[in-house]
């Protein structure tokens, strides 16, 4: 269980981390996805920016659950970006980086299953 666990955490978080790359480098992929929803160059970056805490954020255990929050957020807009503005496919990548971003929001999702128990305390103490 300890194995999955920690695979949850750090198979977004490579994913997020081997994205920047491209998102800061302005490849031609970024650069496309990021004209299509009118938000480049801020939207590359500020995405980039976020992608990077939020990998950070699930790499130390003790803050995975903010990580994971983060990465949530992060690939829902991703996600509903493809289903209704770009595609599965974009530039002949086969569905690669929608598949990545499902990966993705699954080991955040379940990240956050896993600590359901502190999140619920962190609610009911601002409330």
């Amino acid at each position: 269980m300890k194995t999955l666990n920690l695979l949850a955490r750090i198979i977004p978080a490579i994913i997020m981390l081997q994205t920047l790359f491209f998102k800061f480098s302005a490849a031609p992929e970024s650069v496309y996805i990021f004209s299509s929803v009118g938000l480049e160059p801020w939207g590359r970056i500020a995405t980039g920016v976020l992608e990077l805490f939020a990998s950070l954020l699930l790499l130390f255990n003790r803050q995975a659950i903010w990580g994971a929050i983060l990465g949530i957020g992060l690939m829902i807009g991703a996600i509903f970006t493809h289903l209704f503005i770009l595609g599965i496919e974009v530039m002949d990548d086969g569905g690669q980086l929608f598949f990545m971003a499902l990966a993705t929001l699954i080991g955040c999702a379940y990240t956050l299953y896993q600590r359901r128990d502190a999140l619920k305390v962190f609610i009911y103490t601002i409330l």
